[in-house]
């Protein structure tokens, strides 16, 4: 007989389980987003003994840091939710995560203690990373298996909501906190109370989470003596369920996760950083446009009850992977018109031999740039310049041509280190004035901003995340029996979304770099679209009607 309760209204006890976890959750994706709200001025803190582009580079991977070892949490914190429960493992996941955001807060930066700060910064967002791979598949599996039969979709799309609450808040209180103390004391100081308030939301975490009681399924289980004595090993060692986590990964969450930061967080840094938009004006659109699009996380989560869940996502998936570069295209000429018209009336070319030109990303400053053509592409990537790279003979010292303007760089091997600054200066402002009479702009003209066609293409993206993110919580939940449920759904949600996802921002303007066009970096995330996409339509079956009391 199915242990599943029949669909029916929301009860008061189920209301605070859904409405305590979800808070819970937002604190906690508040404080791993902080980081990435603010991720330029924290280049400028902790790596200013490297250049700009350089130093938001290392910035973006120190960000990075912290989806990386999300996995390693989810395993770690999994396998502890599914032995001794899901309350008191996801109370510990946020008691790390508070304390560590609060460290940053107060952490001395390069100016004052050198390379021990972005070290310290960088361990930090280990912590954080670790801590998140355990809190999310407890907050989901918390809440699903309180849900109703009929209704897992819709209440575990609340928890669905929380990331994006979670960065809204973040962006908010940043901008908030920018807007009483001054640009100038914000960049300097400000920037670190967004961090230290989060003590205080700590506090409310805590206090909410100690007032919740255990999972009824898990408490059945532990009854009957079902808990699993090594939830990794029957996890991931025995093929019915590892299959079910590999088919999870690269049919779902892979695909996911690339959308979701795409909306989420590639689209805030090729505002600021390719699109040369004003920070604040670009969190205030974004964060505009998650106001918009957050009931959707809830609208498609209820919708995938009725019709299931793949459908919805899959729908998601090919909407994403069709539109992409269009909308990116339109953001761009919305945002930075001036920038728009100049790549239209100037094609700008870097002509150089083949073998001078290397992949030249940089994050640890260690590497100087001595080859004429990284010198060249190195220069255009700082002024946010889309480009052609055309084969010169072998030995030829690269050129950059803007529209009939050419300029020669220089090779830095043989030069002394007074020689070089003077080359590098003469050679940068040469392109910039090449590039300031072709009609580039140094920045975007805020009075140019299209505001209502930005929100509305942000908008967009941000319905294709909740179209595969909202619903997915209860597919990963249902795909799983209630013994492995913690730790076999929480890796591939994590590396989907610590690894694939995660990386996103970095991995693509690591391509940008070195292909020279500014929309390069998407065919990242819509390479990993088409190939979940592939796997979700011939492998992943559909779960809406699974019972979770079941051990399937």
């Amino acid at each position: 007989m199915s242990g599943e309760k029949p669909a029916q209204s929301m009860s008061m006890d189920e209301r605070r389980v859904v409405w305590a976890s979800s808070m819970g959750t937002v604190f906690e994706w508040y404080d791993f987003y902080l980081y990435g709200a603010l991720a330029a001025i924290l280049s400028k803190q902790f790596f200013s003994s490297l250049d700009p582009s350089a130093a938001f580079l290392a910035a973006l991977l120190a960000f990075g840091a912290g989806f990386v070892v999300r996995p390693f949490g989810a395993i770690f914190f999994g396998r502890l939710g599914d032995m001794i429960g899901r309350k008191y493992t996801f109370l510990l996941t946020i008691l790390i995560m508070g304390l560590s955001t609060f460290m940053v807060g107060i952490l001395p930066s390069y100016a004052s203690i050198g390379a021990a700060a972005p070290v310290m910064l960088i361990y930090l967002r280990l912590l954080q990373g670790f801590a998140m791979g355990g809190e999310y598949g407890g907050a989901a599996t918390y809440v699903a298996e309180h849900a109703p039969h009929g209704k897992r979709g819709a209440y575990t799309s609340w928890i669905q909501t929380t990331a994006t609450l979670g960065l809204l808040l973040s962006l908010v209180v940043v901008m908030g906190t920018r807007h009483l103390v001054g640009e100038a004391e914000f960049a300097e100081w400000g920037w670190r109370v967004p961090f230290i308030l989060s003590i205080l939301l700590l506090a409310v975490s805590v206090y909410i989470r100690l007032n919740l009681n255990e999972s009824p399924v898990f408490l059945k289980m532990k009854a009957d003596g079902k808990v699993s004595r090594s939830p990794v090993m029957e996890s991931f060692g025995q093929w019915k369920n590892l299959r079910l986590v590999l088919v999870a990964l690269f049919g779902l969450t892979a695909g996911q996760a690339v959308i979701w930061y795409a909306g989420h967080f590639y689209t805030l840094f090729f505002l600021t950083q390719a699109l040369q938009v004003d920070e604040g004006t670009a969190n205030w659109l974004l964060a505009i446009a998650l106001l918009i699009a957050t009931p959707f996380f809830v609208m498609f989560g209820a919708l995938s009850d009725r019709v299931g869940r793949k459908p919805v996502i899959m729908l998601g998936f090919v909407l994403a992977a069709a539109s992409y570069f269009h909308v990116f295209a339109e953001l761009t000429q919305a945002a930075n018109p001036a920038l728009h018209a100049a790549q239209m009336r100037n094609q700008v070319r870097v002509v150089a031999d083949p073998a001078d030109c290397s992949f030249q990303i940089n994050p640890i400053g260690e590497v100087k740039l001595i080859s004429s053509c990284d010198i060249a592409t190195h220069t255009l990537a700082n002024h946010s310049v889309s480009y052609n790279r055309e084969a010169a003979a072998a030995g030829t010292v690269a050129q950059i041509y803007v529209g009939q303007v050419v300029v020669e760089s220089y090779n830095a091997q043989a030069l002394s280190a007074d020689k070089e600054r003077d080359a590098s200066t003469a050679f940068k402002a040469a392109v910039a004035l090449a590039l300031e009479q072709a009609g580039y702009p140094g920045k975007a003209d805020p009075d140019q901003v299209n505001r209502p066609k930005v929100v509305a293409l942000l908008t967009f993206l941000l319905v294709l995340v909740a179209m595969v993110y909202g619903p997915i919580a209860a597919m990963l939940v249902e795909m799983f029996p209630t013994r492995l449920r913690y730790t076999a759904m929480s890796l591939p949600y994590h590396i989907g979304n610590g690894w694939f996802g995660g990386l996103l921002p970095t991995l693509a303007f690591a391509i940008v770099a070195y292909r020279g066009d500014m929309y390069s970096g998407l065919w990242y995330p819509v390479c990993v679209i088409g190939v979940t996409l592939v796997v979700c339509l011939l492998f992943v079956k559909e779960t809406k009607d699974v019972d979770i009391y079941a051990d399937h």
